[in-house]
C-alpha cells in the first residue's frame, strides 16, 4: 500500500524530513549538560575548574560534554602553557545560538508554568 492516501497531503516521510533540522539541532545541543555547559560560556570564555564549579558537573561528565561541544564545533579549546590552564569559549557556531536561546527563555518564561500546572 502506497504512503500517500491524497496527492495534496504529506506522507510521514515528508513530515519527519521537513522536521529533520530540528531534530538534527536538538541532537547537536539537546542534552541537559551540554545546554547547562553552553549557557554558562555564553558569558564568555572559562576555564575548566570555573566551568566545574560553576555547573555542578563532575570532571568526568563535564570533560565528555565539553569533549562532544568541541567535536560539532560549538566550543573551542584554548590551552595556555605558563600557568597551565585550559579555557573554553563558544564559537562563532556556538555565538549564533545565543538568540535561540534567548527565544527558548522567553518561551519558557511565558508557557512552562502552564504545562506544570
Amino acid at each position: 500500500m502506497s504512503p500517500t492516501t491524497v496527492a495534496d497531503e504529506k506522507t510521514v516521510e515528508e513530515q519527519n524530513a521537513a522536521a529533520c533540522p530540528v531534530v538534527e539541532a536538538v541532537e547537536a545541543i539537546g542534552s541537559e549538560w551540554r545546554l547547562i555547559v553552553l549557557h554558562e560560556l555564553v558569558g564568555g570564555e572559562q576555564r575548566f575548574n570555573e566551568l566545574k564549579r560553576s555547573t555542578g558537573a563532575s570532571s568526568r561528565t563535564l570533560s565528555r560534554v565539553l569533549d562532544d561541544l568541541e567535536e560539532t564545533g560549538l566550543v573551542d579549546r584554548r590551552v595556555e602553557e605558563k600557568p597551565i590552564a585550559t579555557y573554553y569559549s563558544l564559537t562563532d557556531r556556538g555565538q549564533a545560538l545565543c538568540p535561540v536561546f534567548d527565544e527558548l527563555e522567553a518561551w519558557a518564561d511565558e508557557w512552562i508554568d502552564g504545562i506544570e500546572a
